[in-house]
């Protein structure tokens, strides 16, 4: 089928879409580059390697893991993940639309969320909420409004009843305003942190390496950008280059520290302790 054939076929809410659809080819594109830290990459590959050997599983009746719930601060690769778990599955990525879901309508948010996992459950896809605290908030808030429980009650029912060869991703960074119950139903669970020394080693090889000057900027980087997410290396570096193609030279130390400084990253919590950094003009925190 067509991209634009399974695309046509998502639910809608409204005239709208409920869903973005990615093939396994966009997917691919997503996760050109992609370094996820030791014990996530592990569970991604133990995850998938259970999913192929489904018929051995199945004749011992052990359920097959089909719900991963990754939390963590923003900009750390939860997002990239789905993507790539959709790409190594070869099946495609349904991004659910939050603007589309939530409706200020009686019932109408129980509803859309309903008709989307009714989709996944129906056509092999990686189904992938983000920003999932907005829809699988605690009960146990007093001044919580009733429809939103409401949603929370037909969120579980939906995941309980989630079956089949599509798997349903979630991603949020405030995982413990997700409500205990809707916890629990995930088999699978994923923590994010700041990226450490070797994974920012590794990604910022991906983003200099084959750029002029790079390869002699990985460790100083590394150094520098400790506390900063993915995201905001990408954006740093990217910064970087524009100088360097401008001024027609190299990438350099301090156009990467010009960029750091005009970017303004907000840093995570750093994974090595006791590390003062210094900035030319007085101090990079």
């Amino acid at each position: 089928m067509s991209k634009s054939a399974a695309a046509s076929r998502l639910p809608r809410s409204k005239g709208t879409d409920i869903a973005s659809y990615y093939s396994p080819k966009d997917c691919g594109r997503k996760v050109r580059r992609i370094v996820l830290q030791p014990e996530n990459n592990r569970i991604v590959e133990e995850f998938i390697r259970i999913l192929d050997m489904k018929e051995k599983f199945e004749e011992h009746d052990v359920p097959i893991p089909n719900k991963i719930v990754m939390f963590g601060p923003p900009g750390t690769g939860k997002t990239l993940t789905a993507f790539y778990m959709a790409q190594r599955l070869n099946v495609p990525l349904l991004l659910v639309r939050l603007d589309s879901v939530i409706h200020s309508h009686l019932g109408e948010t129980a509803t859309n969320l309903r008709k989307i996992f009714d989709h996944a459950r129906s056509s092999p896809c990686v189904l992938f909420l983000d920003e999932f605290d907005a829809i699988a908030r605690t009960r146990e808030n007093n001044d919580e409004v009733k429809e939103m429980t409401r949603v929370v009650n037909t969120l579980l029912q939906c995941l309980d009843e989630f079956d089949g060869s599509s798997v349903f991703m979630a991603a949020t960074n405030l995982e413990k305003d997700l409500d205990r119950a809707i916890w629990r139903r995930f088999d699978t669970k994923m923590r994010y942190d700041s990226p450490n020394r070797a994974s920012r080693e590794a990604y910022l090889s991906q983003l200099l390496g084959d750029f002029p000057g790079g390869e002699e900027l990985l460790e100083p980087a590394s150094q520098m950008l400790e506390g900063c997410s993915f995201a905001d290396m990408e954006q740093i570096v990217l910064k970087a280059k524009r100088k360097a193609i401008i001024e027609e030279a190299s990438v350099s130390l301090p156009m990467l520290e010009d960029s750091y400084a005009e970017y303004k990253p907000r840093l995570l919590e750093r994974q090595e302790a006791g590390q003062e950094h210094s900035l030319r003009a007085g101090g990079w925190r």
